[in-house]
């Protein structure tokens, strides 16, 4: 029984994800650079700590992207109307992707240099 409800929890998490994918341009654009940056990687030849670097830095953006969706859809959910906390919470759950989006691209620029010079 306790392997059909960890199945259960991957089939919901897994619909989460398609659903976000589906309706969110931000994150389908988040996923477009990931696919870049990775060719990129390859192209240069990373080194495993490159790669362990990159991947936490893409990693980071994604899940944060997921969580800005969560906490948009939940103030959606809980208000229809205009709230200033409401604005806020959705201000500042973007604000943190902004936030770990910026990281990303100065630990890029870190990562690539060496390999472009």
């Amino acid at each position: 029984m306790r392997g059909k409800r960890e199945r259960d929890r991957f089939a919901w998490a897994w619909a989460g994800m398609k659903a976000a994918v589906k309706e969110e341009a931000h994150l389908r654009f988040h996923l477009a650079a990931a696919v870049v940056v990775f060719a990129a990687g390859w192209v240069v030849g990373l080194s495993r700590w490159e790669w362990i670097v990159l991947l936490m830095a893409v990693g980071a953006v994604i899940a944060l992207e997921l969580v800005n969706t969560a906490i948009e859809r939940a103030v959606d959910l809980a208000t229809g109307e205009f709230h200033p906390l409401a604005k806020a919470a959705k201000d500042i759950a973007a604000a943190a992707v902004l936030s770990a989006a910026g990281f990303a691209v100065v630990i890029g620029i870190l990562l690539f240099w060496p390999h472009l010079r």
